[in-house]
């Protein structure tokens, strides 16, 4: 059975494949309890976002994974999309969004996870 930190470097590579930038795995375990890992990925537009979110919704089938809650932290969409996988939240941003939050800067004390 594959750990939580194989699912989340798995993931980053499936995003990295479906040509997401800047994917980053966060190890944030110690830091909250509600999840483990977080996967940051920068996307291009709204139909790059819809992309990766159908190769997300097969690997969770494939790897016995489930969606919590899917958001989007904009109105249109195109800005952060967040996908809560229970211990492994993925965040789907654009360029502008991921500047703007800087989530592993608010994140500093994470260790980042090398999956390549």
């Amino acid at each position: 059975m594959k750990t939580l930190e194989e699912k989340a470097k798995e993931i980053a590579r499936l995003m990295e494949d479906g040509k997401g930038k800047d994917v980053r795995v966060l190890d944030i375990s110690k830091l909250n309890s509600w999840t483990d890992y977080f996967v940051i990925v920068t996307v291009n537009s709204s139909t790059h976002w819809q992309g990766l979110y159908k190769d997300i919704k097969q690997y969770i089938k494939d790897n016995d994974l489930e969606i919590h809650v899917t958001n989007r932290k904009s109105p249109d969409g195109d800005d952060w999309n967040l996908i809560d996988l229970g211990p492994i939240v993925v965040h789907l941003m654009s360029e502008q969004a991921r500047q703007f939050y800087d989530l592993e800067k608010l994140w500093f004390n994470g260790t980042v996870v090398e999956y390549n």
